[in-house]
């Protein structure tokens, strides 16, 4: 068995003498992990970098085995970012969050896509990244999310139908809560930030923070809560820069109180 097909390199792990094993996303046959021989040698570590994309090829004698990957570098993302912190970790979070959430084998072509996207612009436009990426990433997350069949529901209030004045998500079942039916159950509801439902709203880095919290609530719930696996660090690191921009402490993502929320 074997196929061939653009991929983007998710993360490399040394193995034995001077192999890696690499995970790498398609868009055809989505998640795949292989054995790159020479992959952690000084010449095979530029080829496997988080965030590359190559032409790769898996060959293996039967399906369920591991299998060998080799690649040719078509665009190197990491090593355009070395010298700028936040899109590098916006870079590794993205490729973490893909690595750890989709299940092995099983075609996601618009996360693939998205992901391409995403990381094509932010190692060719690092001020670009500093600025403006931030909600593209967390309306990636919350593509993500859908994919994964955790959407969130943001037609309409959950507590009568309006599409007016969203403002808040319920953390206990997705669903869009208006400015005026929030009431006393503000305060445990999750911002939502404008930028999700109007594309071409400005954001602020409060704007981002807010972003990051409600899809880092659903991910850590769902995509991974129900994994019994916790959010990859690296998309922590992210939140954290972000919480310093916006000027708010950074606290770990701390979970929501859920208790009975409305919606």
């Amino acid at each position: 068995m074997e196929w061939e097909a653009p991929a983007l390199v998710l993360s490399a792990t040394p193995y034995g003498e001077g192999s890696a094993i690499v995970h790498v996303l398609t868009g055809e046959y989505g998640l795949y992990h292989g054995l790159a021989r020479g992959g952690s040698a000084s010449r095979g570590r530029a080829t496997w970098q988080t965030g590359n994309l190559v032409r790769a090829r898996w060959t293996a004698r039967l399906p369920e085995q591991l299998g060998s990957i080799t690649a040719e570098t078509v665009h190197a993302s990491a090593a355009r970012l070395l010298d700028y912190p936040l899109p590098l970790a916006m870079l590794a979070s993205l490729c973490a969050l893909a690595d750890d959430c989709l299940p092995e084998r099983e075609p996601h072509p618009a996360i693939f896509q998205g992901l391409t996207s995403l990381l094509a612009r932010i190692s060719l436009d690092p001020q670009w990244a500093e600025t403006e990426a931030m909600p593209e990433i967390v309306r990636w997350e919350l593509m993500l999310l859908s994919d994964l069949g955790f959407g969130l529901d943001l037609g309409g209030c959950a507590l009568g139908g309006s599409r007016e004045d969203l403002r808040w998500v319920s953390p206990r079942t997705g669903r869009a809560v208006s400015d005026e039916k929030a009431g006393a159950w503000r305060d445990r509801l999750l911002p939502l930030p404008g930028f999700i439902l109007h594309p071409q709203q400005v954001a602020t880095p409060r704007d981002w923070h807010d972003g990051l919290r409600l899809s880092g609530h659903f991910l850590r719930r769902d995509a991974f809560g129900q994994r019994h696996r916790p959010v990859p660090e690296a998309r922590g690191r992210l939140a954290d820069m972000i919480a310093r921009r916006a000027d708010i402490p950074a606290d770990g993502e701390r979970e929501e109180d859920p208790a009975n929320p409305p919606g």
